[in-house]
């Protein structure tokens, strides 16, 4: 059967879309409980990440697999499927494979070889595992995924942290506001973006922070990291109240900061008093604080166009290419050997057969040779045998794509095989 993966992302589509499309953990759950039941996709993977939600399946067929995942795709997220319709793209065979390699290696993420995606596949592959809709093909095509992303990192200088997401955000704030030196700091939550979004703010020697979190052990433990003090959520508006820079980037799956919690946030001399910086997805800073008088707001959407300029060296990205590329080749080459691994068996007990048959047919004429002599006359037959079929089994190899399938049909029908699963 073959292999189809449909999605969106951040290339086609806006930041409100993808955040609609986001799977928490109650709908994932969910979604992967639809997908056992739909007869049309035989095994799945979900890949669902802040800048991206795509499925990757076994199917009957590309007409009825692309209808079942684009169903599938709208229930899940709750978004009508035709406003999917402008941003969704699919990838069928070979080219999913492709796609997805990319993705893995960060050659498809808004900062070039950006380092979070590969552990992101790979735990979306275990979920399927254990969800039942994961299988042998799209189990296989994961592995090579995640192999092919470890290559890229290993043999390439391509992979960017999410500092870079942080970095970019910093960048904007010290555009609108100047040196970030001694100015009062916010981080909104106490994860690994948060971390990093702490330590770059202490570098740029912004201070003092403030590390704001629902659950304020973990508060404490990063604000003690750069000497900063920690609080809860409940006291977020105190927080930023005294604070020119903030920013964003829990977990949660809906937003934390409110109109009500930036106050009035009157204007310094035209600019802005605070600037918040939204690395979240879904967002953390709800859409109706950008009209709060002296707050100033940019999320990933504002901040594309400065995190795709971080893509590194052409000669680098070229390399990393030139491995998918590899690594597509080697895939299809062990999918295709895979499927034709039954058809060449049956040929070649089609074989067997036939020279049995005949062997069977001439032992009143063999009877009368020595032992040694009929070994000599059946080792020929099956060598005969073996000979011709050697040829038919080498180009059906060769042939590769839908002229390579039309072979297999061919050499099926005129030797007479059983249809063998797959083939």
């Amino acid at each position: 059967m073959p292999l189809l993966a449909l999605g969106v992302s951040y290339r086609r589509a806006s930041l409100d879309l993808l955040e609609r499309l986001t799977l928490g953990e109650d709908r994932l759950a969910k979604a992967y409980r639809w997908l056992a039941d739909d007869e049309e996709i035989a095994e799945a993977v979900l890949v669902s990440t802040c800048n991206r939600v795509e499925l990757y399946g076994e199917v009957g067929s590309y007409h009825t697999g692309f209808l079942a995942m684009k169903r599938f795709l709208g229930n899940a997220s709750e978004v009508p499927v035709e406003e999917l319709a402008q941003s969704l793209y699919a990838h069928y065979e070979d080219s999913a494979a492709e796609h997805l390699f990319r993705v893995t290696a960060g050659l498809d993420s808004m900062v070039l070889g950006e380092s979070q995606i590969l552990a992101q596949v790979r735990a979306a592959r275990r979920r399927a595992e254990e969800e039942g809709t994961g299988g042998p093909a799209v189990s296989a095509l994961f592995r090579a995924a995640v192999r092919t992303g470890r290559r890229v990192r290993a043999e390439t200088d391509v992979g960017s942290s999410p500092a870079a997401f942080v970095g970019a955000g910093l960048d904007a704030a010290e555009d609108a506001l100047g040196s970030l030196h001694g100015r009062a700091a916010v981080v909104v939550g106490a994860g690994t973006m948060a971390a990093l979004a702490a330590s770059a703010l202490a570098a740029r020697g912004a201070g003092p922070t403030t590390v704001v979190n629902r659950t304020r052990a973990r508060a404490e433990a990063l604000a003690a990291r750069v000497g900063g003090v920690a609080v809860g959520m409940e006291d977020l508006g105190a927080a930023l109240a005294g604070a020119s820079v903030a920013l964003c980037c829990t977990g949660s799956v809906g937003a934390v900061v409110w109109p009500h919690a930036v106050g009035a946030g009157a204007s310094v001399g035209g600019g802005s008093s605070l600037f918040l910086v939204d690395l979240a997805v879904p967002r953390d800073v709800d859409p109706a604080v950008r009209e709060v008088p002296g707050v100033a707001v940019v999320d990933i959407d504002d901040l594309r166009g400065r995190l795709e300029a971080l893509g590194g060296s052409a000669a680098e990205a070229k390399r990393a290419g030139e491995i998918v590329e590899e690594e597509v080749r080697a895939f299809a080459a062990s999918r295709r050997a895979a499927r034709l691994a039954p058809v060449i068996r049956a040929l070649r007990e089609a074989g067997d057969r036939a020279v049995e048959d005949q062997l069977a047919r001439s032992a009143p004429r063999l009877a009368s040779l020595e032992p040694s002599e009929r070994e000599a006359v059946e080792a020929l037959a099956r060598a005969i045998a073996a000979k011709l079929l050697h040829s038919p089994t080498v180009r059906m190899k060769e042939l590769e794509g839908e002229e390579g399938d039309a072979a297999v049909r061919l050499l099926i029908d005129l030797f007479d095989l059983e249809h063998p699963p797959g083939a």
